[in-house]
């Protein structure tokens, strides 16, 4: 460790190899805390590149618990956070929705990190049962559409880790490497980046690295998700473009409307208000927006047809039918 921590520091990169040899000797439990707390410290400073994230990725995926769904066709819709915005759960939101409309969700989520809630804070508060057993899973998709993929039960190798990216409190390479280390390998996915240079960095992993159908996006003032607060920066597998709230005929909102509360019970009761359509006007139509671009991702929909179809999801209490069905199947 201490050769590969002088490399960096003298602005050095890693190999895909040499990146995925390191992160599974950090796995394997090689190295201590304070090793580990300088090793992603560097990268906090110096940027990270897509050889060394590719690297990384192989190694969570070759280490992780494997789940097989042959049977379905599933997205996964996740954000890299990050972004210190503190909005309400969002993806996790428009993830029934998403499956509300009929289409298999496959959710890969963690507890939070750098904001008040994760997506798994707040499903382990509903009572969501959290499980890598495979039958289980599968279950909940054919019942609810949707399963939820915790991301300690997958990556057990990561435990090492955990302890010190808690610790730091604060963003690392592990919020970007996330959404690209699903152990389902999903078919489709919507991800949410914080920042322009992320951005890049998964358009040129993706275009290395995979045959899924994907949606990247990023909000031009900060936000790792479709906010309706600015424009939102949109990668398709064969364009760019980017997006206005008009573009769906919503209003751009104010910061303040999409905040998420200090606490996991404030962050529930956002969740649960909105799928019950207690919502207001702007949270409701963040979450379509969200879930528009889901659908038309798994869909190979135009967006607004897909937002068509959001709404009847969320309106017509589906996306609130595939939540309860979930929790049904986790007592």
């Amino acid at each position: 460790m201490k050769e590969i921590i002088h490399r960096l520091t003298n602005h050095e990169n890693l190999d895909e190899i040499e990146s995925r040899d390191i992160l599974i000797e950090i796995s394997s439990g090689k190295y201590n805390n304070e090793q580990i707390a300088s090793f992603l410290t560097i990268f906090m400073m110096r940027g990270i590149t897509s050889e060394e994230i590719i690297g990384f990725q192989s190694a969570l995926l070759e280490l992780c618990v494997k789940i097989d769904f042959k049977d379905f066709q599933t997205i996964d819709l996740c954000g890299t956070g990050g972004d210190n915005k503190n909005t309400f759960n969002i993806s996790t939101l428009a993830s029934f929705v998403t499956a509300g409309a009929g289409i298999h969700v496959a959710k890969h989520g963690n507890y939070s990190v750098s904001s008040a809630c994760g997506s798994s804070n707040l499903l382990e508060y509903f009572g969501i049962k959290f499980s890598n057993d495979s039958n289980f899973l599968n279950n909940c998709l054919d019942k609810a559409n949707i399963c939820i993929l915790h991301a300690p039960l997958f990556h057990p190798a990561m435990k090492n880790v955990a302890p010190v990216r808690k610790a730091l409190g604060v963003k690392t390479f592990f919020n970007i490497l996330g959404p690209l280390v699903n152990p389902c390998r999903p078919n489709f996915q919507l991800v949410g980046v914080y920042g322009l240079d992320v951005f890049r960095l998964y358009k040129s992993v993706y275009e290395k690295t995979t045959e899924l159908r994907y949606s990247l996006v990023h909000s031009l003032d900060g936000y790792d998700e479709i906010s309706l607060t600015s424009e939102t920066k949109v990668a398709l597998n064969n364009k760019e473009f980017l997006l206005k709230p008009s573009d769906l005929d919503f209003k751009e909102i104010s910061p303040d409307k999409i905040f998420g509360g200090n606490s996991v019970k404030e962050a529930a009761k956002i969740f649960y208000d909105i799928l019950n359509l207690d919502g207001t006007k702007e949270q409701t139509n963040v979450v379509l927006a969200n879930s528009a671009l889901a659908i038309s991702t798994a869909k190979g929909v135009d967006l607004n047809h897909a937002c068509d179809l959001a709404r009847d999801s969320l309106l017509g209490k589906k996306a609130l039918n595939s939540f309860n069905k979930l929790i049904g199947l986790s007592k």
